[in-house]
Protein backbone atom coordinates (compact mmCIF):
# COMPACT_ATOMS: atom_id res chain seq x y z
CA UNK A 1 0.00 0.00 0.00
CA UNK A 2 1.51 3.52 -0.69
CA UNK A 3 2.59 5.65 1.72
CA UNK A 4 0.05 8.33 2.90
CA UNK A 5 1.53 11.90 1.16
CA UNK A 6 1.19 13.37 4.66
CA UNK A 7 3.95 10.87 6.00
CA UNK A 8 6.12 13.17 3.31
CA UNK A 9 5.46 16.32 4.92
CA UNK A 10 6.43 15.27 8.05
CA UNK A 11 7.56 17.44 11.33
CA UNK A 12 10.63 18.71 9.26
CA UNK A 13 8.46 20.98 7.09
CA UNK A 14 7.36 23.38 10.01
CA UNK A 15 11.05 23.91 10.67
CA UNK A 16 12.11 24.42 7.29
CA UNK A 17 9.42 26.83 6.65
CA UNK A 18 10.54 28.83 10.16
CA UNK A 19 14.28 28.77 9.30
CA UNK A 20 13.33 30.47 5.39
CA UNK A 21 11.09 32.90 6.92
CA UNK A 22 13.41 34.26 10.23
CA UNK A 23 16.11 34.05 7.34
CA UNK A 24 14.56 36.61 5.62
CA UNK A 25 13.03 39.13 7.92
CA UNK A 26 13.77 38.98 11.93
CA UNK A 27 10.36 40.31 12.46
CA UNK A 28 9.23 36.66 11.94
CA UNK A 29 8.63 34.70 15.39
CA UNK A 30 10.12 31.64 14.63
CA UNK A 31 9.48 30.14 18.18
CA UNK A 32 6.04 31.13 18.13
CA UNK A 33 5.11 29.88 14.94
CA UNK A 34 6.67 26.30 15.89
CA UNK A 35 4.88 26.69 19.65
CA UNK A 36 1.52 27.15 17.43
CA UNK A 37 2.06 24.49 14.85
CA UNK A 38 4.01 21.20 16.19
CA UNK A 39 1.55 20.01 19.42
CA UNK A 40 -1.36 19.34 16.74
CA UNK A 41 1.04 18.73 13.20
CA UNK A 42 0.94 14.84 13.76
CA UNK A 43 -2.85 14.57 14.06
CA UNK A 44 -3.70 15.56 10.71
CA UNK A 45 -3.73 15.53 7.53
CA UNK A 46 -2.23 17.00 4.49
CA UNK A 47 -3.96 19.61 3.26
CA UNK A 48 -5.47 20.59 6.94
CA UNK A 49 -1.22 20.47 8.22
CA UNK A 50 -0.94 23.13 5.18
CA UNK A 51 -3.96 25.47 6.25
CA UNK A 52 -2.87 25.13 10.40
CA UNK A 53 0.61 26.50 9.36
CA UNK A 54 -1.36 29.47 7.78
CA UNK A 55 -2.80 29.58 11.06
CA UNK A 56 0.58 29.57 12.45
CA UNK A 57 2.17 32.23 10.25
CA UNK A 58 -0.78 34.20 11.10
CA UNK A 59 0.50 34.42 14.84
CA UNK A 60 4.19 34.88 13.98
CA UNK A 61 3.91 37.36 11.32
CA UNK A 62 3.27 41.14 11.73
CA UNK A 63 -0.33 42.02 12.31
CA UNK A 64 0.00 44.23 8.93
CA UNK A 65 -0.95 41.98 5.77
CA UNK A 66 0.87 43.98 3.37
CA UNK A 67 4.24 43.66 5.46
CA UNK A 68 3.90 40.55 6.06
CA UNK A 69 2.92 39.07 2.69
CA UNK A 70 6.57 41.01 1.80
CA UNK A 71 7.86 39.02 4.40
CA UNK A 72 6.78 35.71 2.67
CA UNK A 73 7.89 36.96 -1.05
CA UNK A 74 11.22 37.56 0.35
CA UNK A 75 12.07 34.29 1.69
CA UNK A 76 11.13 32.60 -1.71
CA UNK A 77 13.62 30.58 -3.59
CA UNK A 78 13.97 31.28 -7.60
CA UNK A 79 10.85 30.56 -9.21
CA UNK A 80 10.66 26.99 -11.51
CA UNK A 81 11.79 26.56 -14.73
CA UNK A 82 9.79 25.44 -17.10
CA UNK A 83 8.09 21.69 -16.79
CA UNK A 84 9.86 20.70 -19.67
CA UNK A 85 13.01 21.31 -18.25
CA UNK A 86 11.95 19.90 -14.55
CA UNK A 87 9.50 17.63 -13.42
CA UNK A 88 5.97 19.07 -12.05
CA UNK A 89 7.03 18.56 -8.64
CA UNK A 90 10.54 18.33 -8.29
CA UNK A 91 13.04 20.89 -6.61
CA UNK A 92 16.69 21.09 -6.41
CA UNK A 93 16.83 18.93 -3.54
CA UNK A 94 14.57 16.29 -5.46
CA UNK A 95 12.09 16.13 -3.19
CA UNK A 96 8.49 15.23 -5.05
CA UNK A 97 6.87 17.15 -2.39
CA UNK A 98 8.88 19.93 -1.90
CA UNK A 99 6.95 22.60 -3.94
CA UNK A 100 4.18 21.84 -1.23
CA UNK A 101 6.60 23.68 1.25
CA UNK A 102 5.17 27.00 -0.08
CA UNK A 103 1.28 25.56 0.45
CA UNK A 104 1.11 27.11 3.61
CA UNK A 105 1.68 30.99 2.27
CA UNK A 106 -0.52 29.80 -0.76
CA UNK A 107 -3.04 28.92 2.33
CA UNK A 108 -2.58 32.11 4.09
CA UNK A 109 -3.24 34.56 1.23
CA UNK A 110 -6.47 32.27 0.65
CA UNK A 111 -8.09 33.11 4.55
CA UNK A 112 -6.00 36.55 5.09
CA UNK A 113 -5.89 38.50 2.70
CA UNK A 114 -9.18 38.54 0.74
CA UNK A 115 -9.36 42.29 2.05
CA UNK A 116 -5.89 43.13 0.30
CA UNK A 117 -6.61 42.15 -3.43
CA UNK A 118 -3.83 43.71 -4.85
CA UNK A 119 -1.58 42.51 -2.44
CA UNK A 120 -3.01 39.43 -2.65
CA UNK A 121 -2.60 39.23 -6.74
CA UNK A 122 0.91 39.84 -6.58
CA UNK A 123 1.59 37.46 -3.97
CA UNK A 124 0.05 34.37 -5.91
CA UNK A 125 1.77 35.68 -9.03
CA UNK A 126 4.99 34.77 -7.56
CA UNK A 127 3.99 31.86 -5.37
CA UNK A 128 2.42 29.73 -8.17
CA UNK A 129 5.49 29.63 -9.86
CA UNK A 130 7.04 27.88 -6.94
CA UNK A 131 4.13 25.99 -6.12
CA UNK A 132 0.52 26.52 -7.38
CA UNK A 133 -2.13 29.56 -6.14
CA UNK A 134 -4.46 27.37 -8.08
CA UNK A 135 -6.13 26.77 -4.45
CA UNK A 136 -5.87 30.52 -2.95
CA UNK A 137 -7.42 31.83 -5.96
CA UNK A 138 -10.75 30.28 -5.61
CA UNK A 139 -11.96 32.44 -2.51
CA UNK A 140 -11.22 35.47 -4.85
CA UNK A 141 -13.03 34.12 -7.63
CA UNK A 142 -15.93 33.19 -5.18
CA UNK A 143 -15.98 37.37 -3.86
CA UNK A 144 -14.91 39.31 -6.71
CA UNK A 145 -15.09 37.58 -9.44
CA UNK A 146 -14.93 40.37 -12.55
CA UNK A 147 -12.19 41.63 -10.65
CA UNK A 148 -9.99 38.02 -10.14
CA UNK A 149 -11.26 37.33 -13.93
CA UNK A 150 -9.99 40.71 -15.24
CA UNK A 151 -6.10 40.06 -13.57
CA UNK A 152 -6.72 36.05 -14.98
CA UNK A 153 -7.16 37.83 -18.51
CA UNK A 154 -3.92 39.48 -18.38
CA UNK A 155 -1.71 36.48 -16.92
CA UNK A 156 -2.88 34.45 -20.02
CA UNK A 157 -0.25 36.02 -21.88
CA UNK A 158 2.61 36.37 -19.00
CA UNK A 159 5.47 34.59 -20.04
CA UNK A 160 5.66 32.13 -16.92
CA UNK A 161 4.19 28.85 -18.22
CA UNK A 162 3.33 28.21 -14.15
CA UNK A 163 1.30 32.01 -14.40
CA UNK A 164 -0.51 31.05 -18.03
CA UNK A 165 -1.30 27.52 -15.98
CA UNK A 166 -3.17 29.18 -13.15
CA UNK A 167 -5.63 30.76 -15.28
CA UNK A 168 -6.73 27.17 -16.02
CA UNK A 169 -6.19 25.19 -13.04
CA UNK A 170 -7.53 27.98 -10.82
CA UNK A 171 -10.84 28.27 -12.47
CA UNK A 172 -11.27 24.61 -12.51
CA UNK A 173 -15.10 24.48 -11.51
CA UNK A 174 -14.31 20.53 -10.04
CA UNK A 175 -10.54 21.13 -9.00
CA UNK A 176 -9.40 18.06 -6.76
CA UNK A 177 -9.05 18.78 -3.49
CA UNK A 178 -10.52 22.11 -3.90
CA UNK A 179 -13.78 24.19 -2.71
CA UNK A 180 -15.88 23.14 -6.02
CA UNK A 181 -16.99 27.20 -7.99
CA UNK A 182 -21.01 26.96 -8.22
CA UNK A 183 -21.09 29.61 -10.18
CA UNK A 184 -19.28 28.57 -13.11
CA UNK A 185 -20.46 25.12 -12.73
CA UNK A 186 -23.98 26.97 -13.19
CA UNK A 187 -22.39 28.72 -15.80
CA UNK A 188 -19.17 28.19 -17.70
CA UNK A 189 -18.71 31.38 -19.79
CA UNK A 190 -16.46 33.20 -17.50
CA UNK A 191 -14.41 30.46 -17.33
CA UNK A 192 -14.33 29.50 -20.85
CA UNK A 193 -13.30 33.41 -21.92
CA UNK A 194 -10.19 32.53 -20.36
CA UNK A 195 -9.73 29.24 -21.79
CA UNK A 196 -10.16 30.68 -24.92
CA UNK A 197 -7.41 32.81 -24.80
CA UNK A 198 -4.92 29.57 -23.99
CA UNK A 199 -6.20 26.86 -26.44
CA UNK A 200 -3.73 27.45 -28.48
CA UNK A 201 -0.89 28.15 -25.54
CA UNK A 202 2.77 26.34 -26.75
CA UNK A 203 3.46 24.62 -23.21
CA UNK A 204 1.62 21.42 -23.27
CA UNK A 205 1.81 21.86 -18.86
CA UNK A 206 -0.78 24.54 -19.46
CA UNK A 207 -2.95 22.67 -22.42
CA UNK A 208 -3.04 19.92 -20.11
CA UNK A 209 -4.78 22.15 -17.69
CA UNK A 210 -7.22 23.82 -20.28
CA UNK A 211 -8.63 19.96 -21.09
CA UNK A 212 -9.26 18.96 -17.77
CA UNK A 213 -11.14 22.31 -17.24
CA UNK A 214 -13.39 21.52 -20.08
CA UNK A 215 -13.54 18.11 -19.25
CA UNK A 216 -14.57 19.53 -15.76
CA UNK A 217 -16.83 21.90 -17.40
CA UNK A 218 -18.78 18.86 -19.36
CA UNK A 219 -19.98 17.53 -16.30
CA UNK A 220 -22.47 19.71 -15.32
CA UNK A 221 -22.91 21.38 -18.77
CA UNK A 222 -22.16 18.55 -21.61
CA UNK A 223 -23.49 21.07 -24.30
CA UNK A 224 -20.84 23.60 -23.67
CA UNK A 225 -18.06 21.01 -23.53
CA UNK A 226 -19.50 19.73 -27.09
CA UNK A 227 -19.86 23.15 -28.81
CA UNK A 228 -16.61 24.39 -27.26
CA UNK A 229 -15.13 21.23 -28.58
CA UNK A 230 -16.59 21.89 -32.22
CA UNK A 231 -15.78 25.05 -32.51
CA UNK A 232 -12.06 24.73 -31.55
CA UNK A 233 -11.49 22.03 -34.24
CA UNK A 234 -12.11 24.27 -37.06
CA UNK A 235 -8.54 25.26 -38.33
CA UNK A 236 -7.25 22.90 -35.24
CA UNK A 237 -3.30 22.43 -35.11
CA UNK A 238 -2.39 19.06 -33.84
CA UNK A 239 -2.10 20.30 -30.53
CA UNK A 240 -5.69 21.79 -29.90
CA UNK A 241 -6.94 18.44 -31.39
CA UNK A 242 -5.32 17.01 -28.62
CA UNK A 243 -6.67 19.30 -25.88
CA UNK A 244 -9.91 17.93 -27.32
CA UNK A 245 -9.58 14.29 -27.49
CA UNK A 246 -8.34 14.67 -23.98
CA UNK A 247 -11.32 17.15 -22.90
CA UNK A 248 -13.84 14.76 -24.22
CA UNK A 249 -12.01 11.41 -22.83
CA UNK A 250 -14.92 10.85 -20.22
CA UNK A 251 -17.56 11.88 -22.15
CA UNK A 252 -15.36 9.08 -25.14
CA UNK A 253 -15.54 6.42 -22.23
CA UNK A 254 -19.13 6.56 -21.56
CA UNK A 255 -20.13 6.01 -25.12
CA UNK A 256 -21.49 9.75 -25.65
CA UNK A 257 -22.55 9.50 -29.38
CA UNK A 258 -21.55 13.52 -29.76
CA UNK A 259 -18.02 13.04 -28.67
CA UNK A 260 -17.59 10.19 -30.70
CA UNK A 261 -18.65 11.74 -33.59
CA UNK A 262 -16.49 15.19 -33.01
CA UNK A 263 -13.46 12.78 -33.00
CA UNK A 264 -14.40 10.55 -36.33
CA UNK A 265 -15.55 7.84 -34.21
CA UNK A 266 -19.54 8.80 -34.50
CA UNK A 267 -20.49 5.62 -37.16
CA UNK A 268 -21.87 2.48 -35.62
CA UNK A 269 -19.66 -1.08 -36.07
CA UNK A 270 -20.52 -2.99 -39.06
CA UNK A 271 -18.61 -6.16 -37.32
CA UNK A 272 -19.19 -8.84 -35.63
CA UNK A 273 -16.79 -10.86 -32.76
CA UNK A 274 -15.46 -14.17 -33.17
CA UNK A 275 -12.44 -16.20 -31.33
CA UNK A 276 -12.88 -15.27 -28.32
CA UNK A 277 -10.58 -16.20 -25.57
CA UNK A 278 -10.22 -15.25 -21.70
CA UNK A 279 -7.56 -17.05 -20.04
CA UNK A 280 -7.47 -18.22 -17.07
CA UNK A 281 -11.62 -18.23 -16.38
CA UNK A 282 -10.77 -18.39 -12.60
CA UNK A 283 -8.51 -16.18 -11.64
CA UNK A 284 -6.52 -15.02 -7.60
CA UNK A 285 -6.51 -11.75 -7.07
CA UNK A 286 -2.97 -11.04 -7.20
CA UNK A 287 -2.27 -12.67 -10.66
CA UNK A 288 -3.49 -11.42 -14.24
CA UNK A 289 -5.92 -12.99 -16.65
CA UNK A 290 -5.65 -11.88 -20.83
CA UNK A 291 -8.12 -11.69 -23.11
CA UNK A 292 -8.27 -11.70 -27.22
CA UNK A 293 -11.01 -11.83 -30.02
CA UNK A 294 -11.12 -11.47 -33.33
CA UNK A 295 -12.91 -8.63 -34.72
CA UNK A 296 -14.57 -9.14 -38.42
CA UNK A 297 -15.96 -6.17 -40.86
CA UNK A 298 -18.96 -7.25 -42.09
CA UNK A 299 -18.98 -4.76 -45.20
CA UNK A 300 -16.94 -3.28 -47.98
CA UNK A 301 -15.58 -0.28 -46.70
CA UNK A 302 -13.20 0.83 -44.30
CA UNK A 303 -14.26 1.69 -41.00
CA UNK A 304 -12.73 3.84 -38.18
CA UNK A 305 -13.09 1.84 -34.74
CA UNK A 306 -12.49 3.34 -31.70
CA UNK A 307 -11.86 0.03 -29.49
CA UNK A 308 -12.18 -0.09 -25.46
CA UNK A 309 -13.03 -2.75 -23.12
CA UNK A 310 -14.50 -2.91 -19.97
CA UNK A 311 -14.14 -4.90 -16.46
CA UNK A 312 -17.69 -4.91 -14.68
CA UNK A 313 -15.89 -5.27 -11.08
CA UNK A 314 -18.21 -6.83 -8.09
CA UNK A 315 -19.00 -4.92 -5.28
CA UNK A 316 -19.56 -5.48 -1.66
CA UNK A 317 -23.00 -5.90 -2.36
CA UNK A 318 -22.94 -8.68 -5.40
CA UNK A 319 -23.94 -5.78 -7.67
CA UNK A 320 -21.15 -4.65 -10.30
CA UNK A 321 -19.97 -1.27 -11.74
CA UNK A 322 -17.80 -1.50 -15.30
CA UNK A 323 -14.75 0.02 -15.39
CA UNK A 324 -13.37 1.30 -18.99
CA UNK A 325 -10.08 1.00 -20.56
CA UNK A 326 -8.81 2.23 -23.16
CA UNK A 327 -7.48 -0.42 -25.86
CA UNK A 328 -7.00 0.80 -29.54
CA UNK A 329 -7.84 2.70 -32.62
CA UNK A 330 -7.48 1.59 -35.78
CA UNK A 331 -8.58 1.48 -39.48
CA UNK A 332 -10.54 -1.82 -40.52
CA UNK A 333 -10.18 -2.39 -43.87
CA UNK A 334 -13.53 -3.75 -45.58
CA UNK A 335 -14.37 -7.13 -45.43
CA UNK A 336 -11.02 -7.91 -43.01
CA UNK A 337 -10.18 -8.86 -39.78
CA UNK A 338 -7.93 -8.19 -36.35
CA UNK A 339 -7.36 -9.60 -33.13
CA UNK A 340 -6.98 -7.37 -30.42
CA UNK A 341 -6.48 -8.46 -26.61
CA UNK A 342 -4.88 -7.35 -23.41
CA UNK A 343 -3.72 -8.58 -19.90
CA UNK A 344 -5.16 -7.49 -17.04
CA UNK A 345 -3.74 -7.16 -13.43
CA UNK A 346 -5.79 -7.94 -10.92
CA UNK A 347 -2.77 -7.13 -8.15
CA UNK A 348 -4.35 -4.86 -4.93
CA UNK A 349 -5.06 -1.30 -5.18
CA UNK A 350 -5.42 1.51 -2.67
CA UNK A 351 -7.85 2.57 -5.32
CA UNK A 352 -10.38 -0.51 -5.73
CA UNK A 353 -10.78 -3.29 -3.76
CA UNK A 354 -11.32 -6.35 -5.18
CA UNK A 355 -14.48 -8.89 -4.02
CA UNK A 356 -14.85 -12.84 -4.92
CA UNK A 357 -17.20 -13.52 -7.55
CA UNK A 358 -17.68 -13.44 -11.29
CA UNK A 359 -16.86 -10.58 -13.45
CA UNK A 360 -18.31 -9.58 -16.73
CA UNK A 361 -15.53 -8.38 -19.58
CA UNK A 362 -17.30 -6.33 -22.48
CA UNK A 363 -15.41 -4.52 -25.81
CA UNK A 364 -16.90 -1.31 -27.07
CA UNK A 365 -16.16 -0.31 -30.25
CA UNK A 366 -17.40 3.50 -31.07
CA UNK A 367 -19.40 3.13 -28.32
CA UNK A 368 -21.34 -0.33 -28.84
CA UNK A 369 -20.99 -2.68 -26.15
CA UNK A 370 -20.20 -6.40 -27.60
CA UNK A 371 -20.17 -9.47 -24.40
CA UNK A 372 -17.07 -10.88 -24.16
CA UNK A 373 -17.79 -13.71 -21.21
CA UNK A 374 -16.85 -13.44 -17.74
CA UNK A 375 -14.26 -14.60 -15.16
CA UNK A 376 -14.03 -15.67 -11.77
CA UNK A 377 -12.25 -14.06 -9.06
CA UNK A 378 -11.00 -15.58 -6.25
CA UNK A 379 -9.72 -13.41 -3.17
CA UNK A 380 -7.68 -14.57 -0.75
CA UNK A 381 -9.85 -13.35 2.49
CA UNK A 382 -13.37 -13.47 1.01
CA UNK A 383 -15.52 -16.91 -0.65
CA UNK A 384 -16.96 -16.21 -3.84
CA UNK A 385 -20.24 -14.04 -4.07
CA UNK A 386 -22.58 -14.46 -6.59
CA UNK A 387 -22.91 -11.26 -8.83
CA UNK A 388 -25.79 -9.60 -9.74
CA UNK A 389 -25.42 -8.95 -13.37
CA UNK A 390 -27.52 -7.47 -15.67
CA UNK A 391 -28.52 -9.15 -18.87
CA UNK A 392 -26.47 -8.29 -21.66
CA UNK A 393 -28.05 -6.60 -24.60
Amino acid sequence: MAEPLKNLYGQEIPHRIADMISNASPIFDRQRFLDYVLPEYDGLELMPRGWHMADGLKHALPEDYETAIDILLASLPPARPPVAETSATADREGNTLAPFIFMPHTFFVARYGLNHFDASMRAQYELTQRFTAEFSIRPFLQQFPEQTLKVLRGWTEDSSEHVRRLVSEGTRPRLPWASRLPAFQKNPEPVLSVLELLKDDPSLYVRRSVANNLNDIGKDNPDHLFETAERWLKNASPDREWIISHALRVAIKNGEPRALRLIGFGSKPQVSLSDINITPDVVTEGDSLAFSVTINSKVPASQSLLIDFVVHYLKANGSSRGKVFKLTRMELDGKQSVTVGKRISLKPMTTRKHYAGEHRLELLINGTAYPLGSFSLVTVDKPLVQAILPEAK
